[in-house]
């Protein structure tokens, strides 16, 4: 990766009219509280003055008009990421990852031209496929989030013990209406719950590798600043290489439940497997019995011999004469 690359850094795509239009901070714009007011002060300023009616119009939608203007976005990043299309806690993450890579390529053009420089920009490829990762993944989050927003459990859970318990004062008879109904309800409480925990895994990992890519971006300016060897940059490659690795495993774990949600019959949701533990020592091995200087083992049906006190009678009572 050469300078041109650096430079593009900074750089913002131009867009056409119809993608500065259609957009959702345009369309917040559009209906925002602040749109609406302008546009009733411009009328109302309008009518104050003695303006035609029409004119009157014409200034209110004037002045909202400014409004959705200053809204239009200017450009976008060469990546096309924008985190503020998300919600909180995904735009987060997104803008500190983003954060995070405009903090390394900073570090890049501050580095002296040699082999340390050229190593840096060798590894800030897999920076970028990081930030891109954390895009996707919070794409992921946020539709999640989404979907699970849309199921009401309270009201489930509400029409679930009427059913069960406000009618007949038990449970539907198995095989009854009722009864498909409570299974129904128990399925989509049990979707909800599957959609917690999805929700909150991706939210940990996510936050996890966030701050493992910021430290990895903190050592790069370090090392950069301090003008280290190229063999510093060692573990710095690896730990960048392990975070990148991690984030796509997430990603294609919630690629399967977006595919399960879709209802493809092959598809599960299995968690990126977590750091294993270190292997328990193994039990020590007992040695075999030397065979040449002790005897064999007895095995353990045959009774082992009784003391000899133990196996003969006592002697009768000895009788006095008459």
């Amino acid at each position: 990766m050469g300078g041109s690359k650096l430079a593009d850094l900074g750089r913002m795509a131009r867009l056409k009219f119809r993608d500065r239009i259609y957009n959702r901070k345009v369309a917040n714009a559009m209906t925002s509280p602040l749109g609406i007011v302008l546009a009733g002060g411009g009328v109302a300023v309008g009518l104050a003055v003695g303006l035609p009616v029409i004119v009157a119009a014409g200034l209110g939608a004037a002045a909202w008009a400014a409004r959705v203007a200053l809204a239009m976005p200017r450009g976008l990043d060469l990546d096309g990421i924008d985190p503020f299309q998300l919600a909180d806690p995904w735009r987060g993450y997104v803008w500190k990852a983003k954060r995070s890579k405009k903090q390394y390529f900073d570090a890049i053009r501050s580095a002296r031209q040699g082999p340390l420089r050229d190593r840096l920009e060798d590894i800030a490829g897999r920076i970028e496929t990081g930030v891109a990762e954390c895009w996707h993944i919070a794409q992921s989050g946020q539709a999640l989030s989404e979907a699970r927003a849309r199921i009401d459990t309270r009201s489930i859970q509400t029409e679930l013990t009427q059913i069960n318990w406000g009618t007949t004062g038990g449970k539907p008879e198995p095989g009854s209406s009722k009864a498909e109904t409570v299974e129904a309800l128990e399925s989509q409480l049990a979707t909800a719950s599957r959609l917690d925990q999805v929700i909150a895994d991706t939210n940990d990992r996510l936050r996890l590798l966030d701050a493992r890519l910021d430290e990895a971006v903190t050592r790069a300016i370090e090392l950069s600043a301090r003008g280290q060897q190229v063999a510093d940059l060692g573990s710095l490659a690896s730990d960048v290489e392990s975070v990148v690795t991690d984030m796509e495993t997430l990603r294609v774990a919630l690629d399967e439940t977006d595919r399960m949600a879709s209802g493809d019959p092959t598809a599960t949701w299995s968690p990126p497997p977590a750091t294993p533990a270190p292997p328990a020592a193994p039990a020590p091995r007992s040695l075999p019995a030397d065979t040449g200087s002790q005897p064999p083992t007895m095995p353990s049906a045959v009774p082992e011999p009784q003391p000899r006190h133990a196996q003969e009678p006592p002697p009768p009572p000895r009788q006095r004469p008459a």
